[in-house]
């Protein structure tokens, strides 16, 4: 079995420290499994969830915390409407080529899940398939409204309070990823003109009461990629489907990636 509590190592990428967490394969000619959190996510908040996928399909994992967030390097300067982009586009590359890594399984939620997207499209045949769980292909009312009240509770709830434990500058954190969200200039930002190019398969996964995104997102992936996209809609269940309902996620993850990107590796 996989140890959930693989070491974590400094590693620098596009000029940023980050922090890596390397889970080694079992079968390693499989795939590895690549994980990019959400917006205000890191290694410690995707909990166990690697770890138990990479265990049970054999592949070896890489798991780490972006740029501002988590105990990688805090942000310097605010972000712009482009982060996801340079993201996808340099630091991400980079890092797969530093670690020897080819033809990844990426594995994204929320921000995380649209920075795949980015990387698939510029790079289609670099990666093996897509699990993504509450993507964003473009700026919805929802969204931005959610966010908003989400700056209310980091400011008067327990939010703040919660994100200390995950991160270095729970406070630039935080900020980086509301104002950017929040500002004007992001309100035309899409990335359906990165779909066009994607053939690998796809699985979305999202809650029915995710209060970030609507199904339109998943419409729009079905609609503008190449090949076949998979759909799991959760009743009841919100942002993080992965957290919310862990068994049932983590089974739909692993039996759709043994189906559609581990069996035709021996085929």
């Amino acid at each position: 079995m996989h140890d959930g509590r693989a070491p974590i190592e400094p590693m620098t990428i596009a000029g940023r420290k980050i922090e890596v967490m390397r889970i080694a394969p079992i079968r390693p000619a499989l795939p590895t499994l690549v994980f990019l959190h959400e917006g205000l996510g890191s290694i410690h908040l995707w909990r166990d969830f690697p770890a138990n996928v990479a265990a049970r399909t054999g592949c070896g994992a890489i798991v780490y915390s972006r740029y501002g967030n988590g105990f990688s390097e805090p942000l310097a300067v605010p972000r712009d409407p482009r982060y996801m982009h340079a993201e996808a586009l340099d630091a991400l590359p980079e890092l797969l080529g530093r670690l020897e890594i080819q033809s990844p399984v990426l594995i994204g939620h929320s921000d995380g899940a649209s920075i795949a997207l980015i990387h698939a499209g510029a790079f289609p045949d670099r990666v093996r398939a897509l699990v993504l769980e509450a993507p964003h292909v473009f700026v919805e009312d929802l969204s931005v409204a959610s966010i908003a009240a989400a700056g209310v509770e980091f400011r008067d709830g327990n939010l703040r309070e919660r994100m200390l434990r995950h991160h270095e500058d729970a406070d630039r954190t935080f900020r980086g990823w509301n104002e950017i969200w929040l500002d004007p200039a992001f309100r035309s930002w899409s990335i359906e003109s990165s779909l066009a190019t994607i053939d690998a398969p796809v699985l979305c996964i999202q809650g029915s009461d995710d209060r970030y995104g609507t199904l339109a997102q998943l419409d729009a992936i079905d609609a503008g990629t190449r090949g076949p996209v998979d759909r799991v809609v959760i009743a009841g269940c919100g942002h993080a489907p992965h957290r919310e309902r862990a068994s049932f996620v983590e089974n739909t993850v692993v039996q759709w990636l043994e189906t559609n990107a581990l069996r035709r590796v021996f085929s």
